[in-house]
């Protein structure tokens, strides 16, 4: 897929949209400017593939471009390994920022200027307080902040006490910048907020050229001002902080005046995007990674085989909305098997093999077997399936003792083998344990294909595979991280999914699975989709369980059945 035509598959109508239209229609912009401003200070997860959808695919839609910005402020989180995950995620996902890759790093030396010119107009000054003091002088939502004691200091004093910041004589904490807007006012962002503070930090991009570094909230209106961004998109969090933004942009000269607008961010059911939470949860150990595929990271999300398609079609469907809601994971999983089912090679394995020998078949003998590779598309072919006298199938697949409307193998039933014969079962073979370990059955060799000439019915069919043709590889099964369909950001820990990771070492592969070195999902018919792991090698075959062919997870938690 081009990147057009993402756009293209991006494209619908909501408020943002409508906004951006208006504009144009207006006359107000001759180009479309978005952004994409990460932090890079972690993974991106799937809300954010909201916000990368919505901006690259408006700039897209409209003929415009969408910058892609790091708001590098913050050197003591940021790591060089974020940058380049961040930029491998967005390519994945679809969209291409062209040369249009920018920092926050870049306008350092500006900002500081602007910095100084707040000063000299009388709107910042530097306040000696403690984080704490300035904390609690802040006031509350109903109650008006204090005023610093610094906050008459003299233009001269401001600038020489700024300047020395700049120059490293003070420690860490020991001063910063304050906008001098309302200590009264209703919105405590416009309470004097912090715009500087001093941080002695080796920084990725400018080294330790600067021991002072800007706030988010200083340097993300006047980057995207510097940039020539129109349409400032930004999640409903920074609705309060709109007003300062405007701020900070009416006080200095920026080559351009952006406009912020906010939508409602992802939430999504038994699942948590809190960056605190996915990052604890990688230090803690409770996921091998940030692309552990249980992680709602791009990363996990790629690891585990959920293609980009299946990601923008859900972000489609969801919309762009003014207010916050959650989302059902199911919405989610529908978009994936849907965009999988369409996509994907079927194939066979035995997760959990129970041997079969079949009793009539010829000692020695084999025969090749066709087998389609996808029912709704011819062009996809056919392949080959070996069939033996000695087979495997699913242990789930047979049951000694069967209830009532149990339709697949038991002792005296016939089944069908998919694309092979009727067998029935005739003895069970256990261990001194007494578990089962083998099934003695018959072939009836007038069904090949599946089909009785006398016109006989079976109730079940079942894949298989043969014990000789047939290769041992490693299944990992993914569930959902959290039994919690509203997990507790405060105590994530309590409602982890204990069942969220099956590991099954002992299942069964075609061999052209294992031969192929492919990383396209594929089905394996009756179990779900599965992709090779990047942990796959050629003596052990490793996949992993993207989804089910159904929903279940949700059920099992619950109890029901």
């Amino acid at each position: 897929m081009t990147t057009a035509d993402a756009a293209t598959g991006e494209a619908g109508r909501d408020f943002i949209r409508d906004i951006v239209q208006a504009d144009l229609e207006a006359g107000k912009h001759r180009e479309v400017v978005t952004r994409f401003p990460p932090e890079p200070n972690g993974y991106l997860h799937i809300g954010h593939a909201k916000s990368i959808a919505l901006n690259f695919g408006i700039a897209q839609e409209f003929g415009g471009r969408c910058n892609l910005r790091f708001d590098d402020t913050n050197p003591t989180k940021e790591e060089q390994e974020y940058i380049d995950s961040i930029q491998a995620d967005v390519r994945w996902l679809g969209f291409d920022w062209g040369r249009n890759v920018f920092y926050a790093s870049d306008y350092f030396e500006r900002l500081y200027e602007w910095a100084e010119l707040l000063i000299r107009n009388g709107d910042a000054y530097v306040d000696d307080q403690s984080q704490e003091e300035i904390r609690t002088s802040r006031g509350t939502l109903t109650e008006p902040g204090r005023n610093s004691p610094f906050r008459d200091r003299s233009v001269e004093d401001n600038l020489d006490l700024f300047r020395r910041m700049k120059a490293g004589e003070f420690p860490n904490g020991a001063r910063v910048l304050r906008a001098k807007i309302d200590m009264a006012s209703g919105n405590i962002n416009l309470r004097d907020p912090v715009l500087y503070r001093i941080l002695h930090a080796h920084h990725p991009r400018t080294g330790d050229a600067w021991s002072i570094y800007p706030s988010y909230d200083y340097a993300h209106g006047q980057s995207d001002a510097i940039e020539g961004v129109t349409h400032s998109i930004c999640t409903l969090e920074f609705e309060d902080h709109r007003p300062l933004y405007e701020w900070l942009l009416s006080k200095l000269p920026v080559p351009s005046q952006p406009k912020q607008y906010e939508f409602a961010r992802l939430n999504i059911t038994y699942t948590l995007l809190s960056k605190r939470v996915l990052t604890e949860l990688v230090r803690g150990g409770h996921v091998s990674g940030w692309d552990d595929p249980r992680m709602p990271t791009i990363a996990g999300l790629k690891r585990r085989g959920v293609p980009p398609a299946a990601i923008r079609e859900f972000v489609k469907r969801i919309g762009v909305a003014k207010a916050n809601s959650v989302v059902d994971v199911g919405m989610l999983e529908f978009c994936i098997r849907e965009e999988l089912n369409r996509t994907s090679q079927r194939r066979m394995a035995v997760l959990r093999p129970l041997k079969v020998v079949i009793e009539n078949y010829p000692e020695g003998q084999t025969e090749e077997l066709e087998a389609i590779n996808h029912p709704d598309d011819p062009s996809a072919g056919t392949r080959k399936i070996t069939f033996g006298r000695e087979l495997y199938i699913e242990q789930d697949d047979f049951m000694e003792t069967p209830p009532k409307k149990f339709f697949r193998l038991f002792p005296g039933n016939e089944v069908r083998l998919r694309y092979a014969y009727f067998i029935k079962c005739r003895e069970v073979v256990k261990n001194d344990k007494g578990e089962i370990v083998e099934l003695r059955c018959s072939y009836d060799p007038e069904t090949r294909g599946g089909n009785a000439p006398d016109g006989r019915k079976v109730k079940a069919t079942m894949h298989w595979l043969p014990a000789a043709q047939s290769v041992p590889a490693e299944i990992r099964v993914y569930n959902q991280l959290f039994a919690n369909p509203a997990p507790s950001a405060a105590n994530f820990v309590a409602d982890l999914n204990p069942q969220s990771l099956e590991v099954l070492t002992n299942a069964r592969i075609e061999l052209s699975v294992a031969a192929s070195n492919s990383a396209e999902p594929i089905q394996f018919e009756r179990q779900g989709y599965f992709v090779r792991d990047a942990d796959s090698t050629a003596d052990k075959p490793v996949f992993n369980r993207t989804i089910g062919l159904r929903d279940t997870f949700a059920k099992e938690v619950s109890g029901k059945s």
